[in-house]
């Protein structure tokens, strides 16, 4: 049965939440570019969403959906972390982790409104 927050937000709470959870994981892989042997991390978001939108926990969609990033050109102590394709995704996905926080503030501000009779 879905709860008053399923309802009200959505997808939108989990999507929230795993955007916080890859936000760390790029965190982890760029400050370990420089770490020998490190294996760079990423969530696949959209497996990951439709796993908690199918009614799995946020941290258990994420580790179902976490896989190793494969280089474009392996480096030679083993670390598979391209800080420049890191930063990219990481930007992006800060960019949609703040689109999906403001949708929610919308939505929170308009029960808001709704609960005072505006």
């Amino acid at each position: 049965m879905a709860g008053v927050g399923d309802q009200l937000f959505g997808m939108h709470g989990n999507a929230l939440a795993l955007r916080s959870q890859r936000l760390a994981l790029l965190a982890s892989n760029i400050a370990n570019a420089a770490t020998p042997g490190y294996k760079a991390r990423d969530i696949d978001f959209g497996k990951a969403l439709a796993a908690a939108s199918d009614g799995a926990s946020v941290d258990k969609a994420a580790g179902d959906a976490l896989g190793y990033r494969v280089p474009l050109e392996p480096s030679l102590d083993g670390n598979t972390v391209e800080l420049s394709t890191e930063q990219t995704i990481f930007a992006e996905n800060a960019v949609q982790y703040r689109t999906t926080l403001s949708f929610l503030e919308g939505r929170i501000n308009t029960v808001m409104q709704a609960l005072k009779g505006e």
